[in-house]
């Protein structure tokens, strides 16, 4: 056979669609070496933001470090609506009720009192300061983007969507996210209030979490939701360990561009020194051995407008202002208590992700976990009983929740459970 002859045209034509073809390849090798650098830029940057010069640092013993921030220096007063606020520092007024902390049985007072957070340990913050938990530079890594650091994925309400048993199992499970609860709905609520026993769950996968929360709600579960959240969690994801922290979290949004956890974004206005938002809650309870638990109260100061949490015996930790919301600028229409885990299905089955102490509620005290005293605050600023609980889960046999009553714990609940077991698959 004839070897082939090539003109000058067809080897130019050749010449230069290799040359285009290194180009192209080293575009992209250029673009893909500068987007971790473009990235990194971007966490700093993030950083930056978030973490105020302390006037003093704590080590905890968990590996956190607290920063003691002057308190007109935290995030709050990024938001542009803060720029020349005055901080409250303290509530108008402080709700009163049949279960106040002064009336609960002295042994639960000693308990609540054993029970403090970790960085305790190695000092406390001065007067005139905040502490915050730094964020480190793996802990922004670990979210999906710079964007979405702190806040609850938008692919689920990540509030319980209260649903007949019979509705279809599909739409039912298709956030992903599942809850045992106790609710009350159908009246106009100022606020709540709950002591609930603290555990360490264990979850399955690092991008699942298990926690147990107040929800104060308004608006509907669509795009409107507003939503602010108190409790206790275990998130690798979010912090890096599976330690127990105390945490809230707000939107106005129902989860999509507005809010976050803690003080990881500009909102909530932090008065206390005692008190870090993401910090671990030590000890917690074991099984069959001493149970530890831990009030959280949360209501409207009905003259100024904003929403206040307190922790505890006596530490209010501070307020979301009202401009923050739209629905929850008046007031609430449901109230929400109990568990909510993620489950990602690994391996096509349901999470062995654990909720509240992983035992189901017909276990009882010292086993499974609980709610008790739990409360909302009317209008009059007064702390009573709620009327007509409802309760929700999405699938009993992985996670349950079962109320009650009497005069020691009031309205209460047991509620959790082991997620995967042989009636869960």
């Amino acid at each position: 056979m004839a070897p082939a002859h090539f003109s000058t045209t067809q080897l130019g034509i050749a010449l230069k669609g290799l040359f285009l073809f290194v180009f192209v390849v080293s575009l992209l090798s250029c673009a893909a070496a500068r987007q971790p650098q473009t990235q990194k830029l971007k966490v700093h940057k993030h950083l930056k933001r978030l973490n105020k010069t302390p006037v003093k640092t704590i080590q905890s013993p968990d590996g956190d470090m607290i920063d003691c921030v002057h308190i007109s220096k935290q995030p709050a007063f990024d938001h542009p609506f803060l720029k020349d606020h005055k901080i409250q520092m303290r509530p108008n007024y402080h709700p009163e009720g049949l279960y106040d902390d002064n009336k609960v049985k002295t042994e639960s007072n000693e308990r609540e009192s054993t029970l403090k957070q970790l960085w305790h340990v190695n000092g406390m913050c001065p007067e005139d300061t905040i502490p915050i938990r730094r964020t480190k530079e793996e802990d922004v890594l670990r979210a999906s983007s710079v964007k979405k650091y702190g806040k609850k994925k938008y692919k689920s309400t990540a509030a319980p969507r209260i649903m007949p048993k019979s509705a279809d199992p599909d739409l039912v499970n298709e956030s992903g996210h599942q809850h045992a609860i106790a609710y009350v709905e159908g009246d106009k609520y100022y606020g709540a209030k709950a002591t609930m026993n603290v555990w360490e769950p264990k979850i399955q996968q690092p991008n699942e979490f298990s926690l147990s929360q107040i929800w104060i709600l308004g608006g509907s579960f669509g795009e409107d939701l507003n939503s602010i959240e108190a409790g206790w969690q275990v998130s690798p994801d979010l912090y890096g360990d599976n330690n127990t922290r105390l945490f809230t979290y707000w939107t106005s949004d129902a989860y999509q561009a507005t809010g976050c956890y803690n003080l990881l974004c500009s909102g909530f206005i932090q008065i206390n020194n005692n008190i870090a938002m993401g910090a671990s809650i030590s000890p917690v309870s074991a099984y069959r051995n001493s149970q530890y638990d831990i009030s959280i109260l949360v209501w409207k100061d009905q003259k100024e407008g904003n929403w206040w949490m307190q922790f505890g015996n006596g530490y209010v930790l501070g307020y979301w202002p009202s401009f923050l919301f739209s629905y929850l600028a008046d007031s609430a229409s449901m109230i929400e208590w109990g568990g909510e885990v993620v489950n990602s299905e690994p391996d096509g089955q349901h999470t062995s992700t654990q909720m509240g102490s992983g035992r189901f509620p017909e276990e009882g005290f010292g086993k499974s976990s609980y709610f008790r005293n739990i409360q909302v605050v009317d209008k009059e600023n007064n702390l009573k009983s709620p009327r007509d609980i409802g309760t929700f889960t999405e699938q009993s046999h992985c996670y349950d929740v079962q109320t009650g009553s009497n005069s020691d714990w009031g309205h209460y609940f047991y509620y959790g459970g082991p997620g995967r077991n042989p009636n869960c698959p």
